[in-house]
């Protein structure tokens, strides 16, 4: 299992961009809760499982089997 930065590299400026601007909450969430903040629990809780494969919600991130 790996999980790595998109390789898109304006998608990820531009997401790192929103995080600076939300204070490290997931730019693509209305809520501010601490479920949203970067690396956000549904994120957390799909690298935890076995059969995930994809990226997370804001496309930041890609995990591999």
């Amino acid at each position: 299992m790996q999980v790595v930065l998109n390789k898109d590299e304006d998608l990820v400026k531009a997401v790192k961009e929103g995080l600076e601007k939300t204070g490290g909450y997931c730019p693509c969430r209305i809520e501010r809760t601490e479920e949203n903040k970067c690396i956000c629990k549904e994120f957390r809780d799909q690298i935890n499982d076995p059969d995930f494969e994809g990226y997370c919600h804001c496309m930041l991130y890609y995990k591999s089997k």
